[in-house]
């Protein structure tokens, strides 16, 4: 159970965590309708989620699959604001301490004002952020903001990531390393495919980054490919194989249970 009293819960979560893996879950805010988000979000821990990252939706996503660009879509389209993204955390906070992470890009940051967006956020009970079209170079644009208001920076390693580059970005990153397993946009893969080119990088990753824990993301769909891809890391994160199991379900009767069973599923296996 994360200290409510403690200021960094994402550190605290990777110190006190168990040899299990951590699992991440990535959900866009707003979707697959307003109300749903924070309901979700509590259901998701209840059945193992250690971790959110809470999508703030935008309407130009580069780096976005077809799956993460359609909750985005709807997110928008049902009128999502930064600010209902920041009530939803403080309703979330009203019942858990589960670290939340807000990813998105950095227009709509820029949009609200650097510093107003990170002193809402952790107003609101945000943790991190991870901004993916940063990069570290460029990080003063938000650095010195998210440090001010406790709000660690994550940033992101990729198969065509330098050794020299992996070094620079655990420098700069707080909480964990998220290291996308492929290359291109994001997206549910064969599992398969996954873990044989996955194998290689994060031998290289675990070389490189020695400050900070690692997750590992993008093409992870089951327990097992969870299991494989993340074997060398202290956890995986799901977002677009997350994104389809409510597409498929929603809005029939009992789709929140049934998206509960598959991310207890994620976590668990087969029970």
């Amino acid at each position: 159970m994360i200290d409510t009293d403690k200021k960094d819960r994402i550190k605290q979560l990777f110190e006190e965590h168990d040899s299990s893996k951590i699992m991440s879950l990535f959900l866009t805010a707003g979707y697959p309708d307003l109300e749903s988000t924070v309901d979700l979000i509590l259901g998701f821990e209840e059945n193992g989620a250690e971790l959110i990252e809470l999508g703030m939706p935008y309407s130009d996503p580069l780096a976005d699959g077809p799956t993460i660009q359609y909750s985005s879509e709807v997110a928008i389209k049902n009128g999502i604001t930064m600010e209902k993204i920041f009530e939803m955390i403080k309703k979330v906070r009203e019942k858990s301490s589960i670290p939340i992470i807000l990813m998105g890009y950095m227009n709509p940051v820029l949009r609200y004002g650097v510093d107003a967006f990170c002193k809402k956020a952790k107003e609101a009970g945000a943790d991190g952020l991870i901004i993916p079209d940063i990069p570290p170079e460029e990080s003063s644009l938000i650095e010195n903001e998210a440090k001010e208001n406790g709000l660690s920076l994550v940033y992101l390693v990729a198969p065509n990531t330098s050794d020299e580059r992996m070094q620079l970005i655990d420098k700069k990153s707080e909480g964990f390393v998220y290291c996308v397993s492929v290359t291109g946009v994001t997206g549910a893969r064969d599992g398969e495919e996954v873990a044989k080119s996955v194998a290689r990088f994060i031998d290289r990753v675990n070389e490189n980054v020695t400050r900070n824990p690692k997750m590992i993301g993008f093409g992870i769909r089951s327990h097992e490919d969870a299991e494989r891809i993340a074997a060398k890391a202290e956890g995986f994160i799901v977002g677009s194989a997350l994104i389809d199991n409510i597409r498929k379900h929603y809005p029939e009767n009992g789709w929140k249970e049934k998206v509960f069973a598959f991310v207890h599923r994620l976590k668990y296996g087969k029970q």
